[in-house]
């Protein structure tokens, strides 16, 4: 999220950056927005102020024996009083129309990010390891699964509908198997914290990291926003709303909640705070340091979790149908990083390093990409891609996005850090990568050690966590 002070001193550079994700300039419109609050501010503080004023004159009319003005004055108090709630929606309405404008811009990309609008653009900047030569027809992930009776989306349809599966026997142990990998290798060599986080977080958790306003059609709530409360006396109901702590329901809401059950008389519903099933453990492990002052002895500070993730897909309709590539629920090993200014674009090579690094332990070949500007996530700076070789599809297909937001987040968080020898605060600075998807994992693992008698050979560095068998499948 911006500083509107950092937009008016920087108009020029604000729009360059919009212009590159292919937005129109906005500087202007923002500012008229910031002038409206300005205004809307200074009234108020105006009338409170000619308010003071008046107040202090009346007892001095009085004093003075000067009824006529006394009450003169009581009369431009009391519209002034009159007016106030007025002043105050007007305030409220222009901080909101900034705030609302402020929290729907994406982040401005680093000079360094290349131009372009799509992922046609992303430039290719390495290559490891060389894709296996097959001496017969690979198949894609789903074919082998479900060959081997181990991967199942039919049943998983019937229990829960499309884009997800049910994986068992060997390919559960795969799966977990793939994960405590990766928290070893993250947590033991990469210098990673283990975390293990909640899987469902509020709005102000989803604000923080950018989910929320924006992208909330890809998000999956849980639970009502309402909460039925129910009255047997209809005096409790009464003092219940003037209290403000219930208020009558919409027919839409007595529609899906229902009558009142035997007993009750009177129905009247209580705001909940809503809460979200998390997209990806970015959210949680990010808003750990939300609302907080870190020495900064502390940073960086970096945090693994592997968690189950929830994304429903609204804008994917029609891509990747068929297998695991885009589930509704799927399992992925996050990897988070809190530093200071000066550290975040050395840590952003880092922790794509070390994403890279269990890549190459499962000897599955894989490019890196840079995106361009027009293909970054919206906290993004700059991004890292990396792509797994697929055989099944004989293409390469993201496993991993390791980015850096500078303090995008972090002021939508308000987390700050106290620089040693410095008096105020600073914003921290946030990465978040992948380390990476376990069902791609899964995916790349199945593709490209795949036998043609239909089993799975097991990679080495999976071997113990597969309580040494080193197949699925076959005889």
């Amino acid at each position: 999220m911006y500083d509107i002070k950092w937009i008016r001193e920087n108009a020029d550079i604000f729009d360059r950056g919009r212009a590159r994700r292919g937005l129109e300039p906005l500087s202007a419109q923002l500012l008229a927005f910031d002038d409206a609050r300005r205004a809307a501010i200074g009234e108020l503080q105006k009338a409170q102020e000619r308010r003071n004023a008046a107040s202090k004159e009346i007892g001095a009319a009085m004093k003075a024996g000067d009824g006529a003005r006394a009450e003169a004055l009581k009369a431009e108090v009391a519209a002034i009083k009159e007016n106030w709630p007025a002043l105050e929606e007007a305030e409220r309405y222009a901080i909101a129309e900034l705030d609302t404008a402020l929290a729907a811009i994406p982040n401005t990309p680093l000079d360094e990010v290349p131009d372009g609008a799509d992922e046609n653009d992303n430039v290719e900047i390495a290559r490891w390891g060389e894709p296996r030569v097959f001496d017969f027809q690979p198949k894609e992930h789903f074919e082998i699964g479900e060959a081997l009776g181990l991967m199942d989306f039919e049943t998983a349809a019937k229990i829960s509908g499309a884009r997800f599966v049910v994986n068992k026997g060997g390919l559960a142990r795969l799966e977990r198997a793939l994960a405590q990998f990766m928290l070893d290798l993250h947590t033991s060599e990469h210098g990673y914290m283990e975390v293990s986080p909640p899987l469902l977080v509020r709005d102000d958790a989803m604000f923080g990291t950018a989910q929320l306003p924006k992208f909330r059609d890809d998000q999956f709530p849980a639970g009502a926003k309402i909460d039925p409360v129910y009255f047997t006396s209809p005096a409790d109901a009464e003092r219940a709303e003037k209290a403000g702590e219930v208020r009558e329901p919409t027919d839409e809401e007595r529609r899906v909640i229902g009558p009142p059950p035997l007993g009750y008389l009177i129905l009247k519903v209580r705001e909940k705070p809503q809460l979200w099933l998390i997209p990806t453990a970015e959210v949680p492990l990010t808003n750990l340091v939300r609302e907080s002052i870190l020495d900064e002895a502390q940073l960086p500070m970096r945090m693994t979790a592997g968690t189950y993730c929830f994304r429903a897909e609204a804008g994917a309709a029609g891509k990747d149908t068929r297998g695991m590539i885009r589930q509704h629920q799927f399992y992925k090993v996050e990897l988070v990083s809190i530093t200071t200014p000066e550290q975040s674009l050395e840590e952003h090579e880092s922790m794509t390093g070390c994403a890279e690094k269990v890549l190459q332990l499962l000897e599955l070949p894989y490019r890196k990409v840079v995106l361009c500007a027009g293909d970054m996530g919206f906290a993004s700076q700059k991004t890292y891609d990396l792509e797994v070789f697929l055989p099944g599809q004989g293409k390469y297909r993201e496993i991993s996005s390791c980015s850096v937001c500078g303090d995008f987040q972090a002021r939508r968080m308000n987390a700050r850090y106290r620089p040693a020898g410095e008096k105020g605060p600073r914003f921290v600075h946030t990465l978040n990568g992948s380390g990476v998807a376990v069902g791609r994992a899964m995916i790349a693992v199945l593709e490209n050690y795949q036998q043609a008698d239909g089993s799975v050979d097991i990679p080495r560095v999976l071997r113990p966590y597969m309580g040494g068998a080193t197949r699925i499948g076959g005889s």
